[in-house]
């Protein structure tokens, strides 16, 4: 007869295996955040902690990893984003020979947010937002922002198909990038597939042209898990700290 401790291996090794199971048939993704140890737990009808050592499980055999503020997701190595020249999330992730696919959910003309606003010079703006797909899995939403009279002559199609960058028509001189981290909202959160909570990243861009004019301003917010920014740094200050660092008060 096996006892309970038999049983209990038996039971979070199943676990295991199904979840692996699921993972090889792509229920579960690359990247793709797993369902939370509560609802695990629920599912399966099992203790929160035969669930951690059915996870345990598939960590140790490098299916699955965690991260503090994102759970439990499918092993994915994190996208590496240099920060030392200008370029899009398409040419990042085909650098990492990553498929990578844009599905537009608004576009139109509207009133600008007001720091928006302040950095283009104008209440009016083409505002289109996005969502940015890594090998069929939600990587980033984006937002972006262009004056009226730069977008005017730009359609929804055009958008869906090419960068802006591609759009724009004036030669651009470079960009200025602020990144923090924060929790993401609760819209955020449906659009990503993530849980309420989780840790995202979150970037936002004023592009120049070679005038130093703002020209184009955009929010993208990633899943913490999955990507990283690199910065090389070739000489070394008297001071070791980290350059670019700025401190932001609390409310």
């Amino acid at each position: 007869m096996a006892t309970d401790s038999t049983k209990r291996t038996i039971r979070y090794r199943e676990i295991a295996g199904e979840i692996h199971r699921r993972i090889e048939e792509n229920v579960f993704g690359a990247g793709q955040v797993l369902p939370s140890e509560s609802s695990l737990s629920a599912e399966f009808e099992a203790s929160r902690v035969t669930i951690r050592k059915a996870l345990d499980v598939l960590r140790e055999e490098g299916l699955i990893s965690s991260r503090q503020g994102a759970g439990w997701f499918v092993a994915v190595d994190p996208l590496r984003q240099s920060l030392g020249r200008l370029g899009t999330i398409e040419s990042q992730l085909a650098a990492s020979e990553r498929s990578s696919q844009r599905q537009v959910y608004g576009f139109g003309f509207t009133e600008a947010p007001s720091w928006v606003a302040t950095v283009l010079g104008t209440d009016t703006v083409l505002e289109v937002k996005r969502l940015n797909l890594a090998d069929g899995q939600p990587f980033a939403r984006v937002t972006v922002w262009v004056a009226h009279e730069a977008g005017q002559h730009l359609s929804r199609s055009q958008v869906e198909a090419a960068p802006f960058y591609e759009l724009l028509g004036v030669p651009l001189g470079g960009a200025t990038q602020t990144i923090g981290a924060a929790l993401v909202s609760e819209d955020d959160a449906q659009r990503l597939d993530v849980p309420a909570g989780s840790a995202v990243l979150i970037c936002k861009r004023v592009t120049n042209d070679t005038l130093h004019n703002p020209v184009l301003v955009s929010e993208h917010v990633f899943p913490a898990h999955l990507t990283e920014f690199v910065v090389d740094l070739p000489h070394v200050a008297e001071s070791m700290s980290p350059s670019g660092l700025r401190l932001v008060e609390g409310a």
